[in-house]
């Protein structure tokens, strides 16, 4: 990069930098200009980027760290940008989120896209047994069936197990048709879609059959010792606290489990408490455990569901504070 006195000009390595930089019809250039305040022309394999100085300083840093993220390989999306400004234009340094995990079926390096991501991804590596709570779109199902896919690779696990509450809403397995397997896949849907992203179907198939990997419902975890495996069991804000003690008593010799949910969507009958909810005060405090709390900063789906998240969040506290003015 250099500096030219109201002009900056990056030199880029080869197109597939570009692609990468630039986004599908060059939708990421024309979200920089605009949110930045800036002038980006592209000529050859030179970006030079046009404006005031202040503006100029922040077109420095932001461009300079999506730059980063697309030769680790990834794809910088409209969220990476917008989330690159946002913490450049509130003072907040943004850091190197890290390499890539792995490459996943499609050939897409997958990989931390926020400090919170970041963040939940070391604890991972740095702790057998890692929860991981925050709302939809934040990546945490995801992150954690790549990471699996990638100690399962590297030999660190000798099978993946991916589980989650089977009853969600209200409905009973009982009431819907089919064998026991065609009643539950449609809650364990999420976790496939996650595998097949990250592995692909026919890999999947291969391992499922080998019994390499498994997903099934929480219950089926009941008296089992989990040894050597990487489990993952998701939506754990839908487990009764009996049923999250159960499944986190599993852990055998050199295994790894990471748990995640979102506590302000608990399907539980009323009156039920939430084992993830209560486990955040029992085991706090115990080496080993790590609690990783991610945030509509860390929603990586469209932009409208941060925008949604944070609408609902603000529609609660107001509740809230309406109901305790009423005590």
């Amino acid at each position: 990069m250099t500096s030219h006195g109201s002009q900056l000009v990056f030199e880029l390595q080869d197109n597939g930098e570009m692609f990468r930089l630039f986004g599908s019809y060059d939708e990421n250039l024309a979200l920089l200009e605009d949110a930045l305040d800036v002038k980006i022309v592209a000529r050859g394999k030179d970006l030079t980027v046009s404006g005031g100085s202040v503006e100029l300083r922040t077109a420095k840093a932001v461009i300079e760290h999506l730059l980063h993220q697309a030769r680790s390989g990834q794809k910088v999306t409209a969220h990476d940008v917008r989330y690159a400004v946002r913490a450049a234009k509130e003072g907040n340094t943004l850091q190197d989120l890290g390499g890539s995990i792995l490459v996943n079926a499609r050939g897409r390096a997958i990989g931390p896209r926020t400090d919170g991501q970041k963040e939940y991804i070391k604890a991972i590596r740095e702790n057998p047994l890692v929860f991981c709570i925050g709302p939809a779109g934040t990546g945490k199902t995801y992150l954690a069936v790549a990471m699996a896919v990638a100690a399962f690779k590297k030999k660190e696990a000798d099978r993946i197990i991916l589980t989650r509450p089977a009853v969600e809403a209200g409905e009973r397995l009982g009431f819907l048709p089919g064998d026991i397997q065609e009643k539950v896949n449609p809650y364990l849907r999420p976790l496939y879609d996650a595998l097949f992203d990250v592995i692909g179907i026919e890999t999947f198939q291969k391992y499922m059959e080998k019994g390499m990997i498994e997903v099934a419902p929480l219950a089926y975890m009941r008296g089992r010792t989990l040894e050597s495996a990487y489990v993952i069991l998701d939506e754990a804000q839908n487990t009764t606290p009996e049923q999250m003690k159960m499944f986190l008593t599993r852990m055998g010799l050199n295994s790894k489990a990471v748990v995640t949910g979102d506590i302000t969507q608990i399907d539980l009958p009323k009156g039920t408490y939430s084992g993830l909810d209560q486990v955040r005060v029992i085991l706090r405090d115990i080496p080993g455990i790590a609690f990783v709390y991610l945030s509509d900063r860390d929603v990586v789906r469209h932009e409208l569901v941060s925008r949604i998240i944070r609408a609902y969040d603000k529609f609660d506290e107001m509740a809230w504070k309406e109901g305790k003015s009423r005590q």
